[in-house]
């Protein structure tokens, strides 16, 4: 099938942005040398030898068990969120879908900074605390911080997803089980929640993702004392110029992403809603 000259433009910008990139990445982690120029650098896997021990992978571990507990957290948060609103008239669904989107248009940073005027150790909160008689509370560079940080900016990636599939429930489902005297609870439990998995397995992957990659905010509210996978990745691109460790570091965490991709897709449904998940 010949390429239609409309769609040169994307293939360009699909090669220089994507491929060419990546390429790079690998060019760098499967080669080793202190040179500047390409030449000199030489094949090898000591970079990824290098990650392969404790000290990296115990980052990882941190990684991955703060993005999971992120997103379960952002899941039990999320999930009563979105049912709420697919409840609601459509004008307070939308209201209330603009009021979750709003904050997402200021920049990650900026958001990320404005908890630091909250918790930090002079901030609102402890402001408040101090003028109670109460003593302030380190809230402010530890693992809570991180997470919090983690929830507040990754939940609508769990509400919108899961308020999309709610929206689509066909209501006769729900008005049969109701007519043959199954009540609320069994109602959720054999037809909302199975209906609704497609949305939940979007929302969690769409979470946890970029949760397990992510720097600025246990740079900001971890303090650095907490490092991430991603916290890591950055300073070798940025700080120690081992861009051959970093190339690596991405690939691994690149793998790491597909493969959960790949396992959250085996529980996903072939169709959003409708009776995908009763038959």
């Amino acid at each position: 099938m010949k390429l239609k000259r409309a769609a040169y433009p994307y293939v360009f910008w699909m090669i220089i942005f994507i491929l060419m990139p990546l390429f790079l990445i690998l060019y760098f982690a499967f080669t080793s040398g202190d040179s500047q120029s390409f030449s000199d650098f030489t094949l090898s896997l000591n970079n990824f030898k290098r990650f392969f021990t404790p000290t990296y992978l115990k980052v990882l571990r941190r990684s991955v068990n703060l993005a999971f507990i992120s997103t379960i957290i952002s899941l039990i948060i999320g999930y009563p969120l979105a049912y709420i609103i697919s409840k609601e008239d459509t004008n307070r669904q939308n209201i209330m879908i603009l009021m979750l989107v709003i904050p997402m248009w200021m920049n990650f940073l900026l958001r990320t900074y404005a908890w630091l005027t909250l918790l930090g150790r002079n901030g609102f909160i402890n402001n408040i605390l101090v003028k109670v008689g109460l003593q302030p509370l380190d809230l402010m560079y530890n693992n809570k911080a991180i997470l919090l940080g983690m929830v507040y900016n990754f939940l609508p990636f769990m509400v919108l997803p899961i308020y999309s599939v709610l929206t689509k429930i066909e209501k006769g489902f729900i008005e049969a089980a109701e007519d043959l005297g199954a009540n609320k609870i069994t109602v959720f439990k054999k037809i909302i929640f199975p209906l609704s998995l497609p949305g939940v397995i979007t929302g969690i992957t769409m979470v946890f993702i970029p949760a397990v990659s992510t720097f600025v905010i246990s740079d900001l509210l971890g303090g650095g004392k907490y490092n991430l996978i991603g916290n890591v990745i950055e300073q070798q691109f940025r700080w120690t110029g081992d861009w051959h460790f970093g190339s690596a570091l991405s690939i691994v965490l690149m793998v790491f992403i597909l493969l959960t991709m790949a396992f959250t897709s085996k529980f996903d449904s072939d169709k959003e809603g409708g009776d995908g998940g009763l038959w």
